[in-house]
């Protein structure tokens, strides 16, 4: 295990740490959250040993190994394969291995009087107690199963490692780490440079990992999915809550909802006794219990209410409406250095759709976006609809910034009719607020930055908005305020973000660009990924019992060509085997419907309650009924969990079943 006992730590008048503890055991699930610049990577950095600390804050078992991956690397070039990098993630093991050997070359022409024998004898021993359990000779397997999972090919793997692009190198030292199986695995933000793909995974796989995880992540969906503890660094302080992401705003509103009411009554309490103290201090008939009143004011223990971190808030700036019909692409064709982009692309799009574009990395998704508004050539014919105004918002956006500019300049010098007031109001809700404002971009963090190029952005009202991954090193909370104003926000989006809880509560399109070919879903990207899934699994089945049923019925039919009754009473049998198969799933897809219904009923109810602001005079009574949304949240996803499984079942049976 790892513990850190009492970490301070301060940059001049700012605390970073105060006074925080923790342990670590095996087989955490810890997600680390926190607004920008909490100190969240500096925690993982001190326990991985980066970053030094006072003598005793940290301690480690010394069989427990901890592995960092940092969010941005400096990798320096090794002239190296992909596969001769991820396989020095065993140089240790490989190299008992060739000491192995060499030791039973050594053996096979000993003498047997000679004095190393003991000597090679022992320490052959000792290689092979490290060997054991180290899989020696599933190496390669081990490597492909990760680099393939990741997103590699199989042609990859000779290729030189200078050769890769900053995504495919995090991906590499992700690999591994994964293949080293520390005891700790510390993760910052392992999620930015993977697609949806490699993202669902790699979750599977930290799902079945034999060891401690600690994951700093801007993914909530990822979050929930992984963690069973969440720590909340917030003003130095540390703070541990049991549950994942979800579970931790819960319990925290809850604790923050208690707090304020102690707080409450006890000022209430302090008032009355100073009121009492202040009236009956002159009586001498009250001396004995204004002194008894003093001493226990100066005995009681104040309540601190705990501070909270600001966070951004706007809406988008209105704009003109456009016409029905906003965006059309005909026969979109697109070529890379004599390789195919994608081919026959066609999508039409109307007024307030919002679309998210998926697919592998270098699938073509950031093309696309920049073949819409003119910053990449392609054939085809690309058509905005009557008054369509577009703003592109690029993946590199924050890192093409005007790095010689401040903070004011940067928003001013794009502001079409906006005085230098409205700039200072804009920027202020991006957190930019007094001497932030004429700070030069040049000392901006990787978060800042990306608030500025947002607010940059949002100085030119636009009816049609083309986002790449805009929530790259935006914390939690800011996603969050940015994900309800894309809900509200009138106009048409298409987004490119390999987060999906960000873009799925707004999105009611996917686009998914796969091997060239690109393929329009309706609904969000849970609706998508379902789908897949399912097509997957029908994949896998085949053939299943539905198909082989199917198979026999056909055969049978066939059989009994020349026997019309043969026929009548064969088809009656194999839709009463048919009806045995579909019939309970069908039962169970209706007991589903008709309990969503009255689940959605009763949350809609509960939601109406929670908006009265009456009801936060009753914290018990508030609490009562936070939880029970909370429970109904979580039975309403499991229950259109069991309805998708139920209908894709009929779906799939009914498919394999049709027969000419």
């Amino acid at each position: 295990m790892l513990s850190i006992t009492n970490l301070n730590l301060q940059y001049g008048s700012k605390h970073l740490f105060r006074d925080v503890s923790v342990q670590v055991y095996p087989e955490d699930r810890i997600g680390l959250v926190g607004v920008n610049g909490t100190g969240k990577t500096t925690l993982l950095k001190i326990m991985c040993g980066l970053q030094e600390t006072d003598p005793g804050t940290l301690n480690r078992a010394s069989w427990f190994s901890v592995a960092y991956l940092p969010q941005e690397i400096a990798f320096s070039g090794s002239g190296h394969t992909l596969y001769e990098e991820a396989e020095s993630a065993f140089a240790e093991v490989l190299a008992q291995q060739r000491e192995m050997a060499e030791i039973s070359e050594q053996l096979a022409v000993m003498a047997a009087n000679d004095p190393q024998l003991d000597g090679l004898l022992h320490r052959q021993g000792e290689l092979q107690h490290c060997l054991e359990g180290r899989d020696v000779f599933t190496i390669r397997p081990q490597i492909e199963r990760i680099l393939f999972g990741l997103g590699f090919s199989q042609a990859d793997l000779k290729k030189e490692v200078e050769g890769f692009s900053g995504g495919w190198i995090m991906r590499l030292l992700l690999a591994k780490l994964l293949l080293r199986k520390p005891s700790l695995l510390l993760l910052d933000e392992p999620t930015n440079h993977l697609d949806l793909d490699s993202l669902t995974w790699l979750e599977e796989f930290l799902q079945q990992y034999q060891g401690a995880i600690i994951v700093i992540s801007h993914d909530r969906a990822f979050l929930d999915r992984l963690t069973t503890t969440t720590w909340e660094l917030s003003l130095g302080r540390l703070t541990v809550y049991r549950g994942n992401y979800s579970k931790y705003l819960v319990d925290k509103e809850e604790r923050l909802a208690v707090e304020r009411a102690a707080y409450a009554n006890q000022q209430a309490m302090i008032k009355q006794t100073e009121r009492f103290i202040e009236r009956f201090r002159a009586k001498s008939t009250k001396a004995r219990q204004v002194q008894s009143r003093v001493k226990q004011l100066e005995k009681i223990e104040r309540i601190e209410l705990s501070e909270t971190e600001r966070s951004i808030h706007f809406t988008f700036p209105p704009a003109i409406a456009s016409g029905k019909q906003v965006l059309e692409l005909s026969d979109l064709h697109k070529e890379f250095e004599g390789r195919t982009v994608f081919n026959h692309v066609n999508l039409a799009l109307n007024r307030g759709d919002k679309l998210a574009v998926v697919g592998v990395n270098g699938a073509g998704k950031t093309t696309l976006l920049k073949i819409i508004p003119g910053i990449e050539p392609a054939e085809g014919v690309v058509r905005l609809g009557h008054n369509v105004v577009l703003t592109y918002f690029g993946q590199h956006q924050a890192q093409e910034l005007d790095t010689g500019l401040t903070v004011l300049d940067t928003v001013y010098y794009t502001a079409q009719d906006k005085t230098m007031t409205q700039v200072r109001s804009l920027l202020g809700a991006f957190l930019f607020s007094g001497d932030d404002v004429d700070k030069k971009v040049e000392v901006l963090s990787g978060g800042e930055k990306s608030r500025l190029a947002l607010a940059r952005m949002l100085v030119r009202p636009a009816n049609l908005m083309l986002l790449d991954e805009p929530t790259n090193h935006l914390d939690i909370s800011s996603q969050e305020v940015l994900q309800e104003a894309m809900a509200q926000y009138e106009g048409t989006i298409i987004v490119v973000s390999h987060n999906r809880f960000f873009v799925n509560s707004f999105v009611n399109k996917v686009l998914e660009i796969r091997d060239g070919r690109a393929t329009l879903f309706e609904g969000n990207v849970d609706d998508y990924l379902a789908r897949r899934h399912r097509e997957q699994e029908t994949k896998a089945r085949r053939p299943d019992a539905a198909q082989n049923l199917a198979q026999e019925g056909r055969a049978s039919v066939a059989s009994a060509s020349q026997d019309k009754k043969a026929q009548r009473r064969l088809r009656a049998q194999f839709r009463e085997e048919m009806g045995k198969k579909l019939n309970p799933l069908k039962e169970q897809a209706r007991k589903a419907e008709e309990q969503i219904e009255q689940l959605e009923a009763r949350k809609q109810d509960l939601e109406a309650m929670m908006a009265d602001p009456a009801l936060y005079q009753d914290q018990q009574r508030w609490a009562e009924i936070s939880r029970e949304h909370g429970t109904l949240t979580r039975r309403l996803e499991r229950t259109y969990a069991q309805w998708e499984e139920a209908q894709g079942q009929i779906e799939d049976i009914e498919a394999a079943a049709a027969f000419e």
